[in-house]
């Protein structure tokens, strides 16, 4: 525990944390008005026309949307928080100190790891305050209700704070593996926005070739694909059921943390 507060007490002294929370209050503004007017396209019977299948068509699908505005910037400024976390001891020399107080490497990793989550953690809390608060407002205006008795609802709130505490932990991983902080950033964050596009269209280009719908289900194997679909209700031709995007972040989580413990128990540190 003295090692995950230690951990926790290095974020909460510097400024970056102040301006990636900033970041995410605005990723949420924006990201609300866009699914607010999705889910009064849905609700209002014109679902099809924006793709929404049947089951995703219901007050209670819609609502677990907007519960869960923002998650996909969100995510990216928990995981670049997880980045910083560990190369912040290499940009500022601090890493010898730390093995050296701490001689255990796997100990300063899990603590760096069990840091990341409750980081995760916190920041899921204050963004799903805001969307609770505004969605509920937004939902009981339009007579719907809350909604907050419904099991998708529910579940999407539970998974989303599950991809909080994944994506931090992501971080961690990544900051291992390339320990320049610049670098680390600018890779990761590169990965997120970019990649996840260029994926998208890749498996477009697939389905396409091999004239299958079916093939695009598949972009499930990107993270960033993967904590929007466990958190949707139901499926489509575009997305598979929830519990395959669960599998497939939680196995992300897992490499990352053991691959992450490996290196730094194996690396040189001057």
């Amino acid at each position: 525990m003295n090692l995950v507060r230690a951990e926790l007490l290095k974020i909460r002294t510097t400024s970056t944390w102040w301006w990636l929370a900033l970041g995410a209050f605005l990723s949420i503004v924006l990201a609300f008005a866009f699914n607010a007017w999705y889910a009064v396209t849905v609700l209002g019977g014109d679902g099809g026309d924006v793709g929404a299948s049947p089951e995703q068509s219901t007050p209670a699908a819609q609502a677990a949307n907007l519960y869960t505005s923002g998650q996909y910037l969100g995510l990216m400024f928990v995981m670049l928080i997880g980045i910083l976390m560990v190369t912040n001891e290499f940009f500022h020399q601090t890493a010898t100190t730390t093995f050296l107080t701490t001689p255990r490497r796997t100990s300063v990793i899990v603590g760096k790891l069990l840091a990341a989550s409750v980081l995760g953690f916190l920041f899921w809390l204050a963004t799903t305050l805001i969307d609770l608060a505004a969605g509920s407002i937004f939902l009981s205006l339009n007579d719907y209700g809350a909604q907050l008795g419904e099991w998708p609802v529910q579940r999407a709130l539970l998974f989303n704070l599950l991809a909080y505490a994944i994506w931090t932990i992501l971080g961690v991983g990544i900051g291992t593996l390339i320990t320049n902080q610049l670098g680390a950033v600018i890779t990761a964050a590169v990965l997120y926005l970019v990649g996840t596009q260029v994926v998208g269209l890749l498996f477009l280009l697939l389905s396409n070739v091999l004239d299958s719908e079916a093939v695009l289900k598949w972009q499930v194997v990107w993270p960033a694909v993967a904590s929007q679909v466990m958190i949707t209700e139901g499926t489509s031709e575009f997305t598979p059921s929830w519990w395959v995007g669960a599998l497939v972040l939680i196995g992300y989580a897992l490499v990352s943390g053991v691959v992450g413990v490996l290196i730094t128990r194996r690396r040189d540190i001057a």
